[in-house]
């Protein structure tokens, strides 16, 4: 009687203990699935708002390296040399980023106005570079200045930038350095390409004659550009 009393008991503080025990862990059940249901959203509104940045550093970025593919146009001829410089032939290049702007164009004509060459120099050295000119035997110069014009048969490609001085030429202050400009112009003609000239001016200075007009002094002869070929670049651009 003893034992089937005390398995009785037994079963009903069993039942007890249940009945007790079962509410509460389907409460820690239901706090944790809340928690599980709140993390997720965080994440997926973390994970909404990381897409968003990553779409607009796209759309940002993707101008940026747009430009850097940019082709630009090349125009490579041989200069022959005139006077003194006859018979020396040098290879010449002229890459194109883009043409400088009506407003640009301005900006040296007041500059010119106002300091004459050294004034126009200033101004060049305050622009950024618009194309790029390599002469065999230099290092190579930006370009702050190339201006296209129209012709009947094609179109005219004049650049002008400030040139490198050597070494020599500023240690010994020679006469020289007054020839700050390196310029040139390349005729272009698009219906017979082998009629394709031009003119370098390796060492100039920008003058105004007896007449008014603007000229060039250089410090030696011009070169013939020849054999002059002109490699388009990305369309629409240069």
């Amino acid at each position: 009687m003893k034992d089937s009393h005390f398995e009785g008991v037994m079963k009903f503080r069993a039942i007890r203990s249940t009945s007790k025990t079962a509410p509460h862990c389907g409460g820690r059940l239901e706090v944790l699935m809340s928690k599980i249901i709140s993390s997720a959203k965080k994440l997926n509104r973390v994970f909404i708002v990381s897409l968003t940045v990553l779409v607009l550093l796209t759309v940002g970025v993707l101008p940026f390296f747009s430009r850097d593919h940019v082709k630009p146009e090349t125009i490579e001829a041989s200069a022959m040399g005139t006077g003194t410089q006859m018979g020396q032939v040098i290879g010449v290049s002229l890459e194109i980023y883009e043409y400088s702007t009506p407003e640009d164009y301005q900006v040296l004509l007041q500059a010119f106005e106002k300091g004459q060459n050294q004034g126009l120099v200033n101004a060049l050295t305050k622009m950024r570079a618009v194309g790029h000119c390599s002469i065999t035997g230099t290092l190579g110069y930006d370009v702050s200045f190339i201006r296209m014009i129209p012709t009947p048969t094609g179109r005219k490609i004049r650049f002008i930038t400030n040139r490198q001085l050597r070494f020599g030429e500023v240690y010994f202050d020679s006469q020289t350095t007054a020839f700050n400009l390196t310029a040139g112009e390349f005729d272009l003609n698009d219906q017979e390409k082998h009629k394709s000239t031009g003119t370098l001016y390796p060492a100039a200075q920008l003058a105004i004659d007896k007449d008014g007009k603007l000229q060039f002094q250089l410090n030696q002869n011009a070169w013939n550009l020849v054999d002059v070929i002109d490699w388009k670049g990305t369309q629409g651009v240069n």
